[in-house]
Protein backbone atom coordinates (compact mmCIF):
# COMPACT_ATOMS: atom_id res chain seq x y z
CA UNK A 1 0.00 0.00 0.00
CA UNK A 2 1.28 3.38 -0.88
CA UNK A 3 2.77 5.72 2.09
CA UNK A 4 0.33 8.27 1.93
CA UNK A 5 -2.60 5.84 2.21
CA UNK A 6 -1.43 4.75 5.74
CA UNK A 7 -2.97 8.28 7.11
CA UNK A 8 -6.28 7.43 5.18
CA UNK A 9 -6.41 3.72 6.64
CA UNK A 10 -5.85 4.75 10.34
CA UNK A 11 -8.04 7.30 10.49
CA UNK A 12 -10.55 5.01 8.48
CA UNK A 13 -11.05 2.61 10.89
CA UNK A 14 -10.79 5.07 13.55
CA UNK A 15 -13.94 7.04 12.20
CA UNK A 16 -15.79 3.54 11.20
CA UNK A 17 -15.67 2.02 14.38
CA UNK A 18 -13.14 3.87 16.64
CA UNK A 19 -10.65 1.54 15.87
CA UNK A 20 -6.88 2.11 16.49
CA UNK A 21 -4.87 0.44 13.37
CA UNK A 22 -1.23 1.16 12.72
CA UNK A 23 0.78 0.30 9.60
CA UNK A 24 0.81 -3.17 11.25
CA UNK A 25 -2.35 -4.00 10.11
CA UNK A 26 -1.95 -3.20 6.63
CA UNK A 27 -1.15 -6.34 5.41
CA UNK A 28 -3.86 -8.45 7.31
CA UNK A 29 -6.27 -6.05 5.83
CA UNK A 30 -5.01 -6.04 2.36
CA UNK A 31 -5.43 -9.81 2.91
CA UNK A 32 -8.83 -9.76 4.03
CA UNK A 33 -9.79 -7.11 1.03
CA UNK A 34 -8.53 -10.23 -1.17
CA UNK A 35 -10.30 -12.84 0.26
CA UNK A 36 -13.12 -11.70 0.39
CA UNK A 37 -12.88 -10.03 -2.89
CA UNK A 38 -12.22 -13.36 -4.51
CA UNK A 39 -14.46 -15.15 -2.53
CA UNK A 40 -18.01 -12.25 -3.96
CA UNK A 41 -16.71 -12.70 -7.60
CA UNK A 42 -16.13 -16.66 -7.17
CA UNK A 43 -20.00 -16.80 -5.90
CA UNK A 44 -20.99 -14.37 -9.03
CA UNK A 45 -19.32 -16.35 -11.35
CA UNK A 46 -21.54 -19.56 -10.13
CA UNK A 47 -24.27 -17.01 -10.75
CA UNK A 48 -23.42 -15.76 -14.28
CA UNK A 49 -22.77 -19.14 -15.49
CA UNK A 50 -26.10 -20.38 -13.88
CA UNK A 51 -28.06 -17.59 -15.82
CA UNK A 52 -25.80 -18.47 -19.11
CA UNK A 53 -23.54 -15.38 -19.09
CA UNK A 54 -19.74 -15.49 -19.45
CA UNK A 55 -19.87 -11.70 -18.20
CA UNK A 56 -19.97 -11.28 -14.21
CA UNK A 57 -22.69 -8.08 -13.40
CA UNK A 58 -23.30 -6.47 -10.16
CA UNK A 59 -26.61 -8.42 -10.03
CA UNK A 60 -24.11 -11.13 -9.88
CA UNK A 61 -22.21 -10.31 -7.04
CA UNK A 62 -23.94 -11.74 -3.50
CA UNK A 63 -24.64 -8.75 -2.07
CA UNK A 64 -26.10 -8.92 1.27
CA UNK A 65 -28.61 -6.55 2.99
CA UNK A 66 -26.56 -6.08 5.49
CA UNK A 67 -23.17 -5.41 3.00
CA UNK A 68 -25.40 -2.79 1.14
CA UNK A 69 -25.81 -1.03 4.44
CA UNK A 70 -22.10 -0.91 5.09
CA UNK A 71 -21.36 0.55 1.35
CA UNK A 72 -23.96 3.56 1.88
CA UNK A 73 -22.10 4.10 5.47
CA UNK A 74 -18.62 3.66 3.82
CA UNK A 75 -19.86 6.84 0.78
CA UNK A 76 -20.42 8.69 3.61
CA UNK A 77 -17.34 7.99 5.37
CA UNK A 78 -15.40 8.51 1.88
CA UNK A 79 -17.43 11.52 1.57
CA UNK A 80 -14.92 13.63 4.54
CA UNK A 81 -12.12 11.03 3.99
CA UNK A 82 -11.63 10.03 0.60
CA UNK A 83 -10.76 6.14 0.98
CA UNK A 84 -11.57 4.81 -2.47
CA UNK A 85 -9.18 6.21 -4.59
CA UNK A 86 -6.95 4.54 -2.19
CA UNK A 87 -8.85 1.07 -2.43
CA UNK A 88 -9.01 1.28 -6.13
CA UNK A 89 -5.63 1.28 -6.33
CA UNK A 90 -4.83 -2.16 -3.97
CA UNK A 91 -7.88 -4.29 -4.73
CA UNK A 92 -6.68 -7.18 -6.59
CA UNK A 93 -9.04 -8.47 -8.80
CA UNK A 94 -9.88 -12.18 -8.40
CA UNK A 95 -7.51 -14.50 -10.66
CA UNK A 96 -8.96 -15.53 -13.91
CA UNK A 97 -12.47 -17.45 -13.28
CA UNK A 98 -13.14 -18.11 -16.99
CA UNK A 99 -15.30 -15.38 -17.30
CA UNK A 100 -14.87 -11.67 -18.10
CA UNK A 101 -15.79 -9.11 -15.45
CA UNK A 102 -18.29 -6.83 -16.52
CA UNK A 103 -17.55 -2.88 -16.57
CA UNK A 104 -19.92 -2.19 -14.34
CA UNK A 105 -19.45 -4.85 -11.79
CA UNK A 106 -15.91 -3.68 -11.99
CA UNK A 107 -16.79 0.01 -11.26
CA UNK A 108 -18.66 -0.40 -8.41
CA UNK A 109 -15.22 -2.80 -6.42
CA UNK A 110 -13.92 0.10 -4.55
CA UNK A 111 -17.24 0.63 -2.92
CA UNK A 112 -17.94 -3.22 -2.24
CA UNK A 113 -14.52 -3.07 -1.20
CA UNK A 114 -15.48 -0.13 1.45
CA UNK A 115 -18.56 -1.85 2.36
CA UNK A 116 -16.77 -4.65 3.37
CA UNK A 117 -14.26 -2.13 5.17
CA UNK A 118 -17.10 -0.72 6.93
CA UNK A 119 -18.32 -4.62 7.82
CA UNK A 120 -14.59 -5.52 8.86
CA UNK A 121 -14.41 -2.84 11.50
CA UNK A 122 -17.58 -3.48 12.76
CA UNK A 123 -16.41 -6.90 13.70
CA UNK A 124 -13.96 -6.47 16.04
CA UNK A 125 -16.19 -4.38 18.86
CA UNK A 126 -18.16 -7.62 18.53
CA UNK A 127 -15.19 -10.29 18.59
CA UNK A 128 -13.50 -8.43 21.36
CA UNK A 129 -15.88 -5.21 22.35
CA UNK A 130 -12.59 -3.85 24.74
CA UNK A 131 -9.87 -4.24 22.33
CA UNK A 132 -9.64 -0.89 20.47
CA UNK A 133 -5.56 -2.15 18.61
CA UNK A 134 -6.51 -5.65 17.35
CA UNK A 135 -3.80 -7.90 17.44
CA UNK A 136 -3.57 -11.37 15.91
CA UNK A 137 -6.15 -13.27 17.75
CA UNK A 138 -8.92 -11.07 17.14
CA UNK A 139 -7.90 -10.55 13.27
CA UNK A 140 -7.99 -14.68 13.17
CA UNK A 141 -11.22 -14.22 14.42
CA UNK A 142 -12.84 -11.87 12.36
CA UNK A 143 -11.62 -13.54 9.52
CA UNK A 144 -12.93 -16.69 10.42
CA UNK A 145 -16.09 -14.99 10.87
CA UNK A 146 -16.02 -14.09 7.14
CA UNK A 147 -15.38 -16.98 5.68
CA UNK A 148 -18.52 -18.18 7.60
CA UNK A 149 -20.54 -15.61 6.16
CA UNK A 150 -19.30 -15.26 2.66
Amino acid sequence: MPVFSVTRFERFFRAAAGLHMDKSDLKRYQDFLDRNVHDLFVAAGVTAKANGRDVIEPADLPITKGLQECVREFRKLDEELDVAPMLAQVIALPPPLHLTIGTDARDRLPAIAGGLSVALARAFPLVAPSVKNPGTAEWEQVFALFDLLL
